[in-house]
């Protein structure tokens, strides 16, 4: 009798701890101690190693010229339309990147002679959120935008919303990622987001 209930005990401790531990490995990957797979690949990089694309608003300064200093928008075809100089590509760029770009311009086409460029997005594409959200559609980006703000812009979860994980194509890729929700799931300019349905 006292084996029995000895045997019950530990049969009971046993699946306690078991139910514990996997609630501690589950809250380890929504907080992101534990990242699912690809995680890592779509949280990687920031804003310092963003590319610019269509729909970035630019305000370009060159130095001594006030003549060549203004705002400009990245085209569809990825271009700015600069004085002078005409169309300079800015899409897939960094904003060093497009720096040298357009400073190497003014200087090979002979409009400059020791240009000095400065380039900074004062308004970024937007970003597009789909699935199981009250309000599904595109949004203006903020800077430090997070997959949890994105959410509450676009009205909030449904309740068949899967609140675990989400997924994500970065602009300019063709591979959807997914990832855990925390508040520290940065969303970039131009990323797609689609909340997926829980299975019930």
């Amino acid at each position: 009798m006292l084996k029995a209930k000895s045997d019950k005990a530990r049969g009971f401790y046993w699946k306690a701890g078991t139910v514990v531990l996997l609630a501690a490995i589950c809250s380890a990957c929504v907080s992101g101690t534990l990242p699912p797979s690809s995680a890592t690949d779509v949280t990687a990089g920031s804003m310092q190693q963003y590319k610019l694309g269509a729909g970035d608003k630019l305000r370009v300064i060159t130095f001594g010229h006030e003549d060549l200093s203004a705002e400009f928008l990245v085209s569809d075809s990825g271009v700015i339309a600069f004085p002078l100089v005409g169309q300079v590509k800015a899409a897939g760029l960094t904003l060093d990147q497009f720096q040298q770009n357009l400073a190497g311009q003014l200087k090979s086409g002979g409009y400059v002679v020791n240009p000095n460029v400065s380039a900074e997005v004062i308004e970024y594409r937007p970003f597009y959120i789909l699935g199981e959200v009250q309000k599904p559609g595109s949004y203006p980006y903020q800077a430090g935008l997070t997959a949890v703000s994105a959410i509450a812009t676009a009205g909030g979860l449904t309740y068949r919303a899967n609140q675990r994980k989400i997924f994500v194509r970065r602009a300019g890729t063709a591979t959807e990622l997914e990832i855990a929700v925390t508040a520290a799931t940065p969303i970039f300019p131009g990323d797609t987001v689609r909340i997926g349905e829980r299975i019930f």
